[in-house]
């Protein structure tokens, strides 16, 4: 199996609502991860929250390109139908050049409408900007040929994106998916795909095989480690310290909420006890030896690679993942010895 990062760095230290730390102890946390074994970090990308998050993923990512060596570098996702898709292409292509090809480029249509408020882009165009957005990407990335484009949103006449990409055709395009169709539509696009947080293991394993089967229908093959699963992370050995992290994960997401109902001043219904609920049901919480059985879940119905979350940033428990969790599933299964 793979592991990797998924969340974000903030500008301020503000632990209570936020879903990382300071941007320097974020990069120091990502070089940390790369050391000991993890593959990737995927970054959110969200705008207008007053929580800090990340809001220049791609810009945090060409940082990191420079302090890491071997950990492949994701968004999670790029909105598109807030950004201009040559710019865009040329940031991306910029970024897999200077990581050396190690890009994946995780792309999404948008679901808050207080971002897309405020940016005055309606949110009942994101289909078709997404769309447009994406076919001008593929063609900006995938060739060194000049081009024109024609759209209903964008006209370009005559253009190269500069510089080529070290990836071909380009990076790797991800997208998050739920429903069965946009599963299936993900497949016939040679996306990988981002799966979320909530979803019970049965499920996932259900997702999983829609997405294996339309490859399958279209004579694709189907690649190694093109779905990520994505899960909160919370180490605890005592009572007191998973009563800390449920206090941290339901800090941060209530501060989402908050976030959005200042926003927009519309009531979000989430509470303390139903976030509590939901991360004993769904998170990879508990002493090692609980976490190896909740991977173990997923491993069982077809993840191979996992994007875990930890909104404490601990280095203790990444440490500890590392060490006592990671091997279980990076290396060889051990042999037992016969009776």
């Amino acid at each position: 199996m793979k592991f990797g990062l998924f969340g974000g760095a903030t500008a301020q230290n503000n632990k209570q609502i936020s879903d990382s730390q300071n941007y320097t102890d974020f990069i120091d946390y990502v070089v940390e991860a790369e050391a000991l074994g993890f593959d990737s970090t995927f970054l959110v990308e969200h705008h207008f929250t007053g929580m800090d998050q990340v809001s220049a993923s791609i810009n945090l990512l060409t940082y990191l390109a420079a302090k890491t060596k071997t950990m492949r570098l994701g968004t999670g996702v790029v909105v598109l139908p807030w950004h201009n898709p040559v710019l865009l292409a040329e940031q991306a292509t910029t970024l897999d050049l200077l990581s050396n090809g190690r890009f994946d480029f995780g792309i999404g249509r948008g679901y808050r409408d207080y971002e897309f408020s405020g940016f005055c882009v309606p949110m009942d165009e994101a289909e078709e900007r997404y769309q447009e957005c994406v076919t001008i990407l593929r063609k900006a990335m995938g060739s060194k040929e000049r081009f024109s484009h024609h759209g209903k949103r964008w006209h370009y006449d005559n253009i190269v994106v500069e510089p080529s990409c070290v990836q071909t055709p380009h990076p790797p395009l991800w997208v998050g998916a739920h429903s069965e169709k946009s599963i299936r539509e993900a497949a016939d696009n040679d996306f990988s795909l981002l799966l979320d947080q909530t979803s019970a293991a049965p499920l996932i394993g259900e997702r999983i095989g829609w997405y294996k089967d339309q490859l399958a229908k279209k004579g694709k093959a189907y690649k190694p480690y093109s779905i990520a699963v994505t899960r909160a992370f919370h180490l605890a050995n005592t009572p007191e310290e998973r009563k800390a992290c449920h206090d941290a994960r339901a800090s941060f997401l209530l501060g989402i909420n908050q976030a959005g109902t200042r926003s927009r001043g519309v009531k979000i219904e989430r509470t303390y006890e139903s976030v509590c609920a939901g991360t004993e049901e769904h998170a990879l919480i508990g002493p090692p030896d609980e976490i190896i059985r909740r991977v173990q879940e997923l491993r069982d119905v077809g993840v191979e690679y996992i994007l875990m979350m930890d909104v404490q940033w601990s280095f203790k428990a990444l440490r500890t993942f590392a060490k006592e969790i990671m091997p279980e599933f990076k290396n060889p299964p051990r042999k037992v010895a016969a009776e």
